[in-house]
């Protein structure tokens, strides 16, 4: 299934109960409206954004709305020149950017941007068809792979994990619905992503066609984590897939919504509540979201916390670090 604006429309809509009326909150300087930066259509961002903006509308009246972006490089570059005023990242190219070392704008420190909440952990993962005999990204040497939207997180690590294995491959970049049609259709051999579990894309591609899923194997996994320290081992569990009744082991980077200093208080405050306090409601949008949890606020240790979101920790007895004020 191909996603369009309106499958954009029917995801977000598919969210909102019946009857629920929106919150009295103090509005005071929020904004008309609000754009989430999310990524590709099919990817995990794209769902847990426009469900995000969703749930935002039905609760507190907020007309928010997630758009298509390349994903965490461009959205905290959009988020910092205030073109959105919220969006999705991966801690991995924040911290690029934060420090200065964005592909978009390098050079500039992205001191603009501040910590909304802990969302989920980005597996990656890698996708081909079982006739292709792949089985591990070392298969990949001499293959034809979709690595996910340029600019993206995908599309930023898997050149240099596939660098760092000595694999040589011919890399070629789209949305994530675009990469699985292409696989699909004998276009490329092999996808190789990055996103919350169960990825869309994936899913459909697995009821679709004998496919194989792997991340690193024993021999790839220690040097991945040696080169690149902000990753952290994951399993992903066997039947996260249907037909898939085998653990996946691989690496993975932690998710956070943020947003622009200039976000009023109270809306980052309000944002973060209901993320926070709805766990159940928050799996809802997205199966990903059930690392959405209080728990792993301090997932983030670099990124400046939005006011808003301070005091909302605060009143749950947590103590955030100065340097993160």
């Amino acid at each position: 299934m191909k996603f369009t604006k309106l499958t954009a429309l029917a995801v977000a809509a598919s969210f909102a109960f019946s009857g629920v009326q929106a919150q009295e909150v103090d509005k005071t300087g929020w904004p008309n409206s609000m754009t989430i930066g999310t990524a590709s259509q099919g990817g995990t961002y794209f769902i847990y954004g426009n469900g995000f903006a969703s749930y935002l509308n039905e609760t507190v009246g907020l007309a928010a709305t997630g758009e298509v972006t390349g994903g965490p490089v461009q959205n905290v570059t959009l988020v910092e020149t205030g073109d959105h005023l919220m969006g999705l990242v991966t801690m991995g190219p924040a911290y690029e950017a934060w420090n200065g070392r964005s592909e978009l704008a390098p050079g500039l420190e992205h001191k603009s941007v501040r910590a909304l909440f802990p969302m989920y952990q980005t597996p990656f993962q890698v996708i081909a068809l079982k006739s292709s005999g792949i089985t591990s990204v070392s298969d990949l040497a001499g293959k034809r792979v979709s690595a996910g939207p340029a600019g993206g997180t995908p599309g930023t690590y898997w050149p240099l994990f596939l660098e760092t294995l000595g694999v040589e491959a011919t890399i070629s970049n789209a949305g994530a619905s675009d990469a699985g049609g292409q696989l699909g259709d004998g276009l490329i051999d092999a996808f190789a992503f990055a996103a919350g579990v169960p990825i869309s894309a994936f899913a459909e591609l697995a009821a679709q066609q004998d496919v194989v899923m792997f991340g690193f194997n024993d021999e790839e996994l220690p040097k991945i984590l040696e080169a690149y320290p902000a990753m952290a081992p994951l399993t992903i569990p066997a039947n996260t897939y249907a037909g898939h009744d085998y653990d996946q082991n691989t690496v993975a980077l932690w998710n956070f919504a943020i947003a622009h200093k200039d976000m009023p208080d109270s809306l980052a405050y309000e944002i973060t509540k209901l993320a926070m306090d709805n766990p159940d409601r928050m799996v809802q949008i997205h199966s990903a979201a059930r690392e959405t949890l209080l728990e792993n606020w301090d997932k983030n240790t670099f990124m400046t916390f939005h006011p808003g979101a301070v005091k909302y920790l605060e009143e749950k007895g947590l103590t955030v670090p100065d340097n993160l004020k």
